[in-house]
């Protein structure tokens, strides 16, 4: 199994006791001899040995630790310290560094159960907005290397690579380690690699040596490193199917090796013949680059459940804020207003509103999503919500935005207002120049 594929090659040598090697700290990458410990060029001791190395091609990159990473790059004083990212009685865990997870943090915990087990943890609200910038960037480098980059969320995505050798100069292995390493330089954080022949298993080896990691399965080991697995680690083999798996005996990955896929297929249906494909390694799924945002939307969940309109507007202003900085930030404006609001945790209230013209201000996003919050408000008299939300839906590109508006004299003042605060907060920081009800 490839947990630490610098450490012990899954694939022979050559015939004369050779095996590609790259070396992850000088990008070295030449045969050396299957005993070899150190790179012959540099000395390092990081080395990547496989015979597979320069065939394998699709890769999954996945940022370590992701909003915690960001969060010590911008405050070196947190860099050997638990951070936690997340907020407020009723919240998780969103994510947290790795030395949090020494005690027992992990993402999805609620927080009171999280700050007892890591007392000593720094807390931190998450900044959406500081986390999709730094995403962005780390994907455009990605994009440098291939146009077939896959996001699966703000920091992690599938790569395809194949047939670019001739471009860079090397193996995808190669390129992907000189990705790793601009990474760092450039952006500050850290990502792991994993790398295979098709997306299932390169994700799968991507968690394999985390943080730091750049892990492979070739097509000689596949069915051996999968045999060892449980069941859980099949994409997509939640809770439920694990225990509908349990009830029947299967509990590995190389029990599902050994039962005919017409079996599965009959006990699982439709997911028994993914469990039999996935169980041998064959994923045909290929990369594909996402479609651009059809929606973009802000939300917050209240510590205290809130009904008072001057209240909820507050919020209702900050989101609006959130909102159009990230329309800003894609160069979209927005057609269509959507106002969520939610009184517990099962019925969410959702209500839509056609714009005159695309906008992308905040000032207009707020006073129309205010006009609806209140005729909701109005509709259900007393009720206490725990969460608002605003977005903009029906994207089209920003040159649309905003148009002079005859029937409103003043927009073209607002409008410019709002963008000299851009200006500003540009140049000195987001939180530079507020509005009176944002404070």
């Amino acid at each position: 199994m490839t947990l630490f594929p610098e450490k012990s090659p899954n694939t022979p040598a050559d015939s004369q006791g050779l095996i590609d090697t790259l070396c992850r700290d000088c990008a070295t990458l030449a045969p050396l001899p299957i005993q070899a410990l150190r790179c012959a060029a540099c000395g390092s001791p990081r080395l990547v040995k496989h015979g597979e190395l320069t065939q394998l091609g699709v890769a999954h990159l996945d940022c370590d630790a992701f909003y915690a990473a960001v969060e010590k790059r911008d405050n070196p004083e947190l860099t050997d310290k638990p951070v936690i990212i997340g907020g407020g009685r009723r919240g998780v865990v969103s994510t947290c560094c790795y030395v949090a997870r020494i005690h027992g943090v992990h993402s999805a915990m609620p927080m009171f159960q999280a700050t007892k087990a890591c007392p000593k943890a720094v807390i931190i609200q998450p900044d959406m907005e500081k986390y999709g910038r730094v995403g962005r960037e780390v994907r455009a480098l990605m994009q440098e290397l291939t146009p077939l980059v896959e996001p699966l969320s703000i920091d992690e995505a599938f790569m395809d690579l194949r047939g670019t050798e001739r471009l860079h100069g090397g193996p995808p292995a190669l390129s992907l380690l000189k990705l790793v390493q601009r990474i760092e330089a450039e952006i500050g954080i850290t990502v792991s690699i994993g790398l295979s022949h098709n997306k299932f298993l390169a994700k799968l080896s991507s968690d394999f040596d985390k943080p730091r990691g750049f892990s492979l399965i070739g097509q000689a080991e596949t069915l051996d490193t999968l045999a060892a697995l449980p069941v859980s680690a099949i994409w997509g083999v939640g809770k439920a199917m694990q225990a509908r798996l349990a009830r029947d005996g299967i509990r590995q990955i190389s029990q599902l090796q050994k039962i005919d896929e017409s079996e599965l297929a009959r006990r699982y249906e439709a997911t028994g013949l993914r469990l039999a494909r996935l169980a041998k390694g064959h994923d045909t799924r290929p990369v594909t680059p996402r479609a651009a945002a059809k929606s973009i939307s802000s939300e917050t969940t209240f510590n205290e459940d809130l009904s008072d309109g001057a209240a909820l507007e507050k919020h209702l202003w900050r989101l609006s804020e959130r909102t159009a900085e990230r329309c800003k930030a894609k160069g979209v404006a927005g057609k269509t207003l959507v106002l969520k609001m939610k009184a517990d945790r099962l019925s969410s209230l959702t209500r839509s509103r056609a714009l005159s013209n695309p906008t992308q201000l905040a000032d207009v996003i707020f006073e129309q999503g205010r006009d609806m919050m209140h005729h909701l408000l109005a509709d259900k008299p007393g009720t206490r919500f725990r969460l608002i939300g605003i977005g903009l839906a029906g994207l089209v590109d920003e040159k649309m935005a905003d148009p002079l508006d005859l029937g409103d004299p003043d927009k073209a003042k607002r409008k410019a207002a709002e963008q000299a605060m851009d200006v500003l907060r540009d140049k000195f920081g987001k939180d530079s120049i507020k509005k009176g009800r944002g404070l």
